[in-house]
């Protein structure tokens, strides 16, 4: 072998390496990083004429934001490119005490804005790495914000108040919701914030009640849950204020506000269930609530021997001597899961009527005894009642547990507790079986409820008796 190529082939060996690890570098140094957005706005609900300010955390400067509002049709109303974005860090206590993001976007809110329910996108894009892997990226997340009439009452008579406190107490963003089936650790926190990316329900169950309402010629003023605490002055513009779905969570100065409403003349619809079952504590000038639930004794109120009137666990506890009953006509201690949480699984998921002849029937053809709504399962997921006797067959309330004293049970179901949700109450009785309960009541103003949270999916399927009883409820109601 040539002595001269023996004494270079080190060299070469050493140069080949050199080159493979300068790749080898440089495909390191190419990876794409991390690519994400998320935000939230600043307020829940804005009037039109205001300005939305968005927080947003990005890993790219330039991102794009898509502003829709949701109802019959799902119509773009802002679009826009910031340069602004940075990527800010999490707290650990994000869950409870927000985010801390700087306003990273403000858009106008235009007077033309109808109100409603506004879905916003946000998006960053790139082309991957500068030398590899340079295919097309994007993520994208979302957040809301509700839009309510600078001029209550001038362009709809109904106010459709939607769930915001409800779609809050289940956000576990950061880690942590006011349940501990899906908490950081398995744990249940006792306090979230809105200043944080949002979760939202409104799809579920809000949305096809809009969708069905708009697209037959219904038009609703929109508030979120906090402003019935925030903004009272406005309720007295409505007729009929709305609640639809699941509206779990309830403060004082809401439930006390809308009860006044219906002593001066207003009127209510809940088209809801589990509806006002946990009271809350709105803090920080409304951008968080807490919530100590089953944890009773913890509570700060529990503890310093407050009034218990304010104590943050079931509205229906006995130290709280305030059960939903008084506002809704029924609450969920006397109701429970139908075709959920393993309860009544085979339970064919509609109203049994029991008394055809009331207003609330008219034209729909029932008669007493007939079932409907179980295509669509308008009876599920979560269900209030009353405590109740049946006599031939036809059930009344006993009006021991708060109900309202002119209350009319008009459709019933059955339904009940899971052991796990209910043997926590030291005055829970074994072993009770509630109902859903369909009534009306008057006391000042007109209620009317319908003592499940799935009632809109029967609209969103077209049943013919739901939607004959939503007219004849918006119509004798809210005009």
């Amino acid at each position: 072998m040539n002595p001269v190529l023996l004494r270079r082939r080190p060299f070469l060996r050493m140069a080949a390496f050199a080159g493979v690890a300068s790749a080898l570098i440089a495909r390191a140094d190419d990876r794409p990083t991390e690519l994400s957005i998320e935000g939230y706005p600043g307020s829940v609900s804005y009037p039109q004429g205001s300005e939305l300010d968005l927080h947003i955390s990005s890993s790219l400067r330039r991102f794009t934001v898509e502003i829709f509002r949701v109802g019959a049709k799902r119509e773009s109303v802002w679009s826009g490119t910031s340069d602004a974005g940075a990527l800010h860090p999490i707290p650990e206590d994000a869950s409870s005490r927000g985010c801390n993001w700087p306003v990273t976007l403000r858009v106008p809110i235009a007077a033309t804005w109808r109100p409603g329910y506004y879905h916003v996108t946000l998006r960053v894009e790139d082309r991957g790495g500068k030398f590899t892997r340079r295919n097309r990226r994007t993520s994208e997340s979302s957040c809301y914000f509700i839009v309510r009439s600078n001029q209550p009452g001038r362009d709809s008579k109904i106010l459709l108040q939607l769930s915001t406190h409800t779609y809050n107490a289940y956000n576990n963003w950061g880690g942590f919701s006011l349940y501990a089936y899906h908490g950081q650790g398995g744990n249940q926190g006792h306090r979230v914030s809105y200043l944080r990316p949002p979760e939202s329900i409104f799809p579920s169950w809000e949305q096809p009640f809009v969708e069905w309402a708009e697209s037959n010629g219904y038009t609703f003023d929109y508030a979120a849950n906090g402003d019935l605490e925030s903004h009272p002055e406005i309720l007295s513009a409505y007729k009929l204020v709305l609640s639809i779905g699941h509206d779990e969570y309830w403060s004082g100065p809401m439930r006390d506000h809308l009860e006044k409403f219906i002593s001066d003349g207003g009127n209510v619809a809940f088209f809801s269930g589990n509806t006002c079952c946990w009271q809350v504590r709105a803090e920080d000038n409304g951008t968080a609530l807490t919530c100590w639930k089953q944890n009773v004794q913890q509570d700060p109120v529990f503890v310093a021997r407050q009034s218990q009137s304010t104590l943050s666990s079931l509205w229906s506890h006995h130290l709280v001597q305030r059960p939903e009953n008084r506002l809704t006509g029924v609450g969920f201690l006397w109701g429970g899961y139908h075709k959920s949480h393993g309860q009544l699984m085979d339970a064919p998921g509609s109203y049994n009527v029991h008394r055809p002849n009331h207003w609330v029937f008219e034209g729909t053809q029932l008669k007493a005894g007939d079932a409907f709504g179980a295509k669509d399962t308008i009876v599920g997921y979560e269900c209030d009642g009353c405590e109740l006797t049946w006599q031939e067959g036809i059930p009344s309330p006993t009006y021991r547990d708060g109900t309202p004293a002119s209350f009319e049970i008009l459709a019933s179901a059955p339904a009940q507790w899971h052991p796990d949700d209910c043997e926590w109450y030291e005055r829970w009785e074994p072993g009770r079986k509630g109902n859903a309960v369909l009534g009306v009541y008057t006391r000042g103003g007109t209620v009317f409820t319908c003592g499940s949270t799935d009632w809109s999916h029967g609209l969103r399927g077209r049943d013919p008796a739901v939607e004959r009883i939503t007219r004849n409820i918006l119509d004798r109601l809210g005009k």
